[in-house]
């Protein structure tokens, strides 16, 4: 197909080639793809960017879209001028194009923003529901979750429940359903809801979120979905009409981890879980009446959830993003991603000293956007750094918000590889291994740049003393390379790029 053939079609993609030319597009405009710092050996390279499950780098379709909208921006819910009048509409729409990105019926559910992300999404749904709910005081979650889809829960109930992943001599896999209906028979009428992340921070693994969802809904209780890692990733389907049992009750999520950096957090919920209670933010926006000894909170949602002026530009960001992934279809990057990912895993299991944490048989367990590793021996830090210092690679390491889960797949990998060893040996292998590294993907990556990881490791696994005799450990979690400082000021400051404003004015 010919490039004017491509373009023709490229808004409504439909074969392959659409899909494929679409994301490339994208890729190739995504803000800071083409970075490029120095390093310690004194070259400088591009940017390999592989930490998106901590934040998405920015579509420039959403940079794009934000910059047009900027000029007629004003607060929303008045139509005494045209400015208002227009922001109001695409709020609006903003609202709507999340419940179709998830295919959320939007007669059954509604969709509010939240300042601070998934975090606080979850926040305001446990707060919410241990009102609404009082007499039930449980929370069943997993023990792969992220603190924020753990922490909220324990401030708001009396008992959370941390079920256990399935595991056998292939490792770590997703969550084990058998021990979600175990508990949900064994707490009964006490659970107030089942939260679940919908794919792992740490492995990427994906999780069965509809079958739990229907031993949720037999067992008279409701599931909420951590799509945090997930709605980038994977398709996700709130409404299904043909068996009601595996609908998703509530699904929250965040923009900066779906390609939009200054955008808000979402929760997408059935409309009737939110009603008959009082919403937990007040003030301005929330209320149909104000008087000197009581007000009316309004019934209209979502103007009831979301008190005061919203992030509304951030909001038409995340919505941006959102259309765009849809139109190319979640199906098609789930496969696309799916790919890489195996590639990666693939790749990394013929290295030596590298240990992927997690089952590795792509064929057995669903894995998508992330996963984590160590070299043997060597401090997680350690290699994180080196991977940026003179590969330009940006990873994340340590613990990833999720300590139990990754203290677990630590210790058991550990058990398989500690025979022979002394009590000063176990502890300080136990000691060098407390995090990981990990490297995790986007719609921007590509089949190369997961090939530069795996070259970066091949070297750094064959040189270990050069890179030994570099670094230094300043303190339990923190390696540094003894000479190489990186200084961002001659890049980029607030101060510097007010001052040069000033001055071209």
């Amino acid at each position: 197909m010919n490039n004017l053939a491509v373009a023709k079609n490229i808004s409504n993609p439909s074969t392959f080639e659409e899909r494929e030319e679409m994301v490339r597009k994208l890729r190739e405009t995504t803000t800071g793809i083409d970075i490029e710092y120095q390093l310690a050996n004194g070259e400088s390279s591009r940017r390999i960017y592989l930490d998106s499950t901590a934040s998405t780098l920015q579509l420039g379709v959403v940079t794009d879209v934000m910059q047009k909208y900027l000029p007629y921006y004003a607060n929303t819910h008045t139509d005494v001028h045209f400015s208002a009048m227009l922001s109001t509409h695409e709020f609006e729409w903003a609202h709507q194009m999340v419940l179709d990105f998830v295919n959320a019926d939007s007669e059954k559910y509604g969709s509010f923003f939240v300042g601070s992300g998934t975090t606080g999404c979850i926040n305001r749904v446990a707060r919410t529901l241990s009102r609404k709910r009082p007499e039930r005081d449980v929370v069943i979650t997993t023990i792969m979750e992220h603190h924020s889809n753990d922490l909220p829960h324990r401030k708001h109930f009396n008992e959370v429940v941390h079920v256990p992943v399935t595991c056998d001599e292939k490792g770590f896999g997703a969550a084990d359903v058998s021990k979600v209906e175990e508990a949900l028979v064994k707490y009964g009428d006490r659970v107030n809801y089942v939260s679940i992340t919908g794919v792992s921070n740490v492995t990427g693994i994906v999780n069965p979120i509809y079958e739990v969802a229907e031993l949720a809904h037999r067992h008279g209780t409701i599931i909420m979905v951590d799509a945090a890692q997930m709605a980038a990733h994977v398709p996700i389907q709130v409404s299904n009409p043909e068996n009601p049992l595996r609908e998703l009750d509530i699904v929250v999520m965040s923009g900066h981890k779906i390609y939009a950096t200054a955008s808000p957090g979402v929760v997408v919920t059935r409309l009737d879980l939110f009603s008959d209670v009082e919403p937990e933010e007040v003030g301005g926006g929330m209320v149909d009446d104000v008087h000197i000894d009581r007000y009316q909170p309004t019934v209209s949602f979502p103007d009831r959830e979301e008190a005061g002026t919203p992030n509304i530009v951030g909001a038409i960001g995340l919505a941006t993003s959102l259309c765009t992934l849809k139109k190319i279809g979640m199906d098609y990057i789930d496969q696309e991603e799916t790919a890489i990912v195996r590639h990666a895993i693939d790749e990394l299991a013929m290295l030596e000293d590298i240990v992927v944490y997690g089952k590795t048989d792509c064929n057995s367990v669903h894995r998508t956007g992330a996963l984590s590793f160590n070299i043997r021996g060597m401090h997680h830090s350690m290699t994180a750094s080196i991977l940026n210092d003179y590969f330009n690679i940006a990873v994340r390491n340590a613990c990833f918000c999720a300590h139990p889960y990754v203290r677990e797949m630590i210790m058991d990998d550990l058990s398989e590889h500690m025979d022979g060893l002394s009590n000063e040996e176990l502890e300080a292998m136990a000691e060098l291994h407390r995090g990981m590294v990990r490297a995790s993907f986007g719609i921007y990556n590509t089949h190369e740049d997961v090939n530069k990881l795996v070259s970066a490791l091949k070297e750094i696994v064959s040189n270990r003393a050069f890179y030994d005799q570099h670094y230094e450990q300043i303190d339990p979690d923190t390696y540094r390379h003894k000479e190489f400082r990186f200084d961002s000021s001659p890049m980029f400051s607030v101060n510097s790029a007010v001052d040069a404003w000033l001055e071209n004015t």
